[in-house]
């Protein structure tokens, strides 16, 4: 039912609100668990949220719960979405639709920059690891590198700090 409330809560995106309910809520995650286990999802094929949603219904609920908390996760976008389609079939032309899909976007964008922001909040030695997230924006943005070649590098990199720090320990 939390990943069913999730679902039903974004339009383009739920990881915002997937975070607010597995930390903030229902405490099912602590801040770091939820950083870690969503940059694993991140690696995996699919969706980030529904490979998110797989991890923690397996974790609280065993096979049955992997199943069906990406069932819940879309089950209810997917019916909505089926009516908007036919709704923007009707009207999409129209330019108070036009306005009111650039709203959504615009909203959808700062919910993304909350979440990014909590979670570098949540990151213990951010001293250590600040610098990477200028390095994958310069990368990609600036330089134009390739994403797989910036993942790459980024994970050896990053890793070895995370080796180097965890060894100091």
């Amino acid at each position: 039912m939390g990943f069913s409330s999730v679902g039903l809560s974004g339009f383009g995106g739920v990881l915002p609100f997937a975070r607010r309910m597995l930390v903030e809520e229902k405490r099912w995650m602590t801040a770091e668990e939820f950083n870690a286990q969503l940059g694993l999802c991140q690696f995996l094929p699919g969706p980030n949220v529904v490979n998110l949603a797989v991890v923690v219904g397996k974790r609280y609920q065993g096979l049955l719960g992997a199943i069906v908390a990406p069932v819940g996760l879309l089950a209810g976008p997917l019916v909505i979405v089926l009516i908007l389609a036919l709704l923007y079939d009707a009207y999409g032309s129209l330019p108070l639709a036009q306005g009111m899909l650039r709203g959504i976007a615009a909203v959808g964008c700062g919910l993304l920059f909350a979440m990014a922001w909590r979670m570098g909040m949540a990151i213990k030695d951010k001293a250590a690891f600040l610098p990477f997230c200028v390095l994958v924006v310069a990368a990609i943005a600036w330089l134009r590198w390739p994403m797989p070649w910036v993942m790459v590098g980024g994970l050896l990199l990053s890793g070895g700090v995370a080796y180097w720090k965890l060894g100091r320990k």
